[in-house]
């Protein structure tokens, strides 16, 4: 097969007719004479790139492409391709176009696309000619394909006004509560020629299990498209090659479908992070014709005709949902072992999808990694991820929940958009069956509890909303095409009970999405529930100063204040300011000024979500997972997320770090009365001696325990704490403090808003050290939560560690690594080195203290 990528020589136009007539004139001209282009990208990548348009991400510029949405464009270059010769085909494939087009060879319609999540192959052969042609993609305005799809089908309710439920394209594209409204268009991935002959290795699905005695079985299902001319009918060969075994089979004249076994005895298992090893093996398939002069049979071959190369793992995955005391199980186990998932859900890590590179996913994946999470959910409102992104989480032992594209709305079942997602699903089932990485097919996002619970069933009236597709279509493909894997209906959802007999929000069965808290009520409500597995949690908070700084500015070119329009627009929250003072209004009280505010905000942020974390952890084997919204951006923006849109990690990413280590102490409460838990997520047994003290905050020991204790492998211990300890004399000035090995749980008996914290409670001195700078912190009183901002003074710096509380009388030594010269004592005041002893608003009232209220879930 010879591959001729079609990358460049191509001019991208846009209709006349859907330009908007107050457009700057010269930028105006330039779209209708046309703009010389390489593809893969899009229309905002190919005017950025050419200094046509601002850059949408920086203060109000989002506003000002607005246009764009309406227009038709149009990707246009000469084609000097050489007619096909004897038994020869020629392919055009595109392999992403955005998204409703005309693919045209010298004006004739070859083929409509209405699907960003497909590819397309077009047989040119009798449409070539000797000479020059011209190739043509016409691309029609989205949103104008989708209101007319509404109109024709009937409206369908959704999380967002505009009808992204009525196009196969990337459904954030068209805004969301943390995303900007672009819509792009455009071919956002490769188009190439391919030329061949008799017969193509057209997918190829390695099936692979474990047998008992630890054999490891992969079945290589190979399907064939035949080039239907003379020659494309005679018999075949496949081989195909692994781990040192190989097998050949024979596909008989004309079938188009082969299975090769392969088996490898005492198979390297692939585990998950922290469990194990990650060992990858090449896989390699030919195909091959069939010498004609050879008897019939396996092995004798002519020239290759085709191959096809993954790495795979050997593992085995299970989702365990049976009935228990509790409601039923959502258990994940890899190879047999029960694990706790600590994940996070994935969006693209940049609304531009063509300027994504494999060196940024390996950067986000790795800081994946530093947070100590073991899963990403690759959420479905989204894009089907490259090969890169698997890749890299195969390699790092990163698991992956997949969605399919279905999010936050109801979807018709009428064609064109059914047959389009039997389509995407297929050609992505059959893609991912590789990945070692990818371990649960997910029907959806909040489709099934939007019908439930958002109003949508009286406003339906009775047309069809998508239910079909989570429990009929995808589970049908999942079964088909990749019976290894397991397959939930929707996220949240109830597996194996009727959506009308039992919520798919219940919390006892499947997983659990709770947004009340950031929506409506105060995080300590995370307590008040014990989810078998909860999917989506998360709370808002602002991004870095220097991503601030770069991309959010008033007019003067300063930072934007939280009610400044440009704020406000890198806000896509309804009420998110709101919400975000009402959240910290309990704990940390609202700063007045902008500065403490943005810090209040990030600290709050991680505080929420450490505070979920350490509950849902402390619950293990009841509650076996925790996926966190979200690790990344795609933009600058306030959100939910870990990483800001600019890479760099919030307090939050912090948070998540600290309560998804691999062994955890923290003190939750139980009927009542608060306990020790112990959380040991390792392979090996945790026996220590945890020192217990009740002190004040500036230090004095008031009541003392030690305390022998082991916890198994994979296992969490909840322990007593003797009343001395838990019973606080004036719990506005006093802290009951755990030390076990070199973990540390600090716990206050009020929030910070009614403790009698000592704003400056600390010393610290710098050190230059060959990288950078050490920061040594020294607490005379409790300090909670010592966060060093460095990027205030270094937009590239970083530093190794934040959010470290000390009881008094500790001490701490933060790295920071920098090539710049920094003012030590600029490196150790607000607003570079901070804590919540210096942001909050205190309200002690003497006398009357306002205790926390935490209830136990059960």
């Amino acid at each position: 097969m010879i591959h001729d990528p079609l990358d460049d020589g191509w001019t991208l136009t846009a209709a006349a007719d859907t330009l908007p007539p107050d457009l700057p004139r010269p930028l105006a001209d330039t779209l209708r004479t046309g703009l010389r282009v390489r593809v893969p990208g899009t229309s905002h990548t190919h005017l950025l790139d050419a200094g046509l348009v601002p850059d949408p991400y920086l203060d109000r510029n989002e506003e000002q492409l607005a246009w764009m949405r309406r227009v038709d464009w149009a990707y246009e270059r000469t084609l000097g391709a050489a007619p096909a010769g004897p038994g020869e085909r020629v392919d055009l494939v595109l392999e992403g176009v955005d998204t409703v087009a005309d693919v045209l060879l010298d004006g004739v319609v070859l083929a409509r696309t209405a699907n960003q999540h497909r590819t397309y192959r077009v047989d040119l052969r009798d449409h070539l000619r000797p000479g020059a042609q011209v190739l043509r993609v016409a691309l029609t305005s989205a949103l104008t394909y989708a209101e007319a799809e509404a109109a024709r089908l009937g409206p369908r309710p959704a999380a967002y006004p505009q009808p992204f439920n009525m196009v196969r394209k990337m459904a954030c594209s068209f805004g969301w509560d943390w995303g900007p409204d672009l819509q792009t268009a455009g071919l956002w991935r490769p188009v190439r020629l391919e030329r061949w002959r008799a017969a193509r290795l057209a997918s190829v699905r390695p099936l692979v299990t474990v047998q008992p005695d630890g054999t490891g079985v992969v079945r290589v299902v190979v399907e064939i498209e035949r080039s239907g001319l003379a020659g494309g009918d005679g018999r075949l060969v496949v081989t195909a090659r692994v781990a040192g075994a190989d097998a050949v089979v024979e596909v008989a004249s004309g079938a188009t479908a082969a299975t090769v076994r392969l088996e490898v005895p005492h198979a390297p298992l692939w585990w998950p992070v922290g469990h194990g090893a990650q060992p990858l093996h090449d896989l390699r398939v030919e195909l091959r014709a069939a010498d004609p002069a050879a008897p019939a049979g396996p092995r004798g071959t002519g020239p290759v005709l085709g191959t096809w190369s993954r790495r795979i793992g050997f593992r085995s995955v299970e989702l365990d949902t049976a009935p228990d005391d509790h409601g039923s199980a959502f258990t994940l186990r890899v190879n047999g072992r029960p694990l706790f998932v600590r994940g996070a859900n994935w969006i693209p890590d940049d609304h531009l999808l063509t300027r994504l590179t494999r060196g940024r996913l390996a950067e986000r994946l790795d800081q994946a990694l530093g947070a100590h999470l073991n899963l990403l959910r690759v959420w479905g409102g989204g894009r089907y991820e490259s090969e890169d992104f698997y890749e890299l989480c195969d390699e790092r032992g990163l698991l992956v929940w997949q969605d399919f594209l279905l999010a936050c709305a109801a979807y018709p079942e009428e064609s064109p958009l059914w047959e389009e997602i039997e389509a995407e699903a297929r050609e992505h089932v059959a893609r991912l069956t590789p990945h070692p990485s990818l371990v649960l097919w997910n029907g959806g996002n909040e489709n099934l509890w939007g019908f439930r619970d958002w109003g949508w069933e009286a406003e339906l009236e009775g047309r069809t909303w998508g239910r079909r597709y989570a429990t009929e279509l995808l589970p049908t493909i999942v079964a088909e095409l990749d019976p290894t894997r397991p397959y939930l209906a929707n996220s949240p959802a109830s597996p194996n009970l009727d959506l009308h007999d039992v919520h798919p929000n219940d919390l006892g069965h499947g997983t659990h999405h709770q947004w009340d808290v950031w929506n409506r009520i105060d995080y300590t409500a995370y307590r008040d529930e014990v989810p078998r597995f909860c999917s989506e949690f998360g709370f808002q908070g602002p991004p870095t100063w220097t991503t601030l700084q770069r991309a959010v500015r008033a007019e003067d070119g300063t930072v934007a204040r939280k009610e400044h329009p440009t704020f406000l627009l890198h806000q896509k929250a309804e009420d998110g300011n709101r919400k975000l003072d009402r959240g910290m209004a309990p704990h940390l009280g609202v700063p007045h000024d902008f500065i403490d505010w943005l810090w209040a905000a990030q600290l709050n942020q991680a505080r929420a979500v450490r505070f979920a974390i350490e509950h849902y952890r402390s619950w293990w084997p009841t509650t076996a997972g925790a996926i966190v919204w979200q690790l990344n951006d795609c933009w600058p923006v306030t959100s939910w997320a870990a990483i800001d849109g600019d890479g760099r990690p919030k307090p939050s990413w912090w948070a998540m770090r600290a309560a998804f280590a691999e062994r955890m102490v923290t003190v939750q409460p139980r009927d009542g009365r608060e306990v020790l838990v112990v959380v040991n997520d390792t392979p090996t047994l945790w026996k220590a001696t945890a020192v217990l003290e009740r002190q004040t905050l500036d230090g004095h020991v008031l009541a003392r325990a030690e305390r022998p204790l082991t916890v198994g492998a994979w296992s969490v211990g909840t322990f007593p704490v003797a009343a001395a300890l838990r019973t606080p004399d004036d719990p506005t000035r006093e802290v009951l403090v755990v030390t076990l090995d070199r973990r540390r749980a600090v716990h206050t008996w009020l929030e910070d808003v009614d403790l009698a914290l000592d704003p400056a409670p600390f010393d610290a001195r710098v050190h230059p050290v060959q990288d950078g700078y050490e920061v040594v912190v020294t607490a005379r009183a409790l300090v909670r939560d010592l966060t060093l901002l460095v990027d205030r003074l270094d937009p590239d710096a970083t530093v190794d560690d934040a959010l470290v509380t000390l009881p008094a009388g500790t001490r701490a030594t933060f790295r920071v690594r920098t090539s710049a010269t920094l003012d030590a004592a600029v490196l150790t005041t607000a607003p570079v080195l901070r804590s919540a002893n210096d942001v909050v608003v205190t309200r002690r009232v003497p006398d009357e203290p306002r205790p926390v209220t935490h209830v136990a879930g059960a």
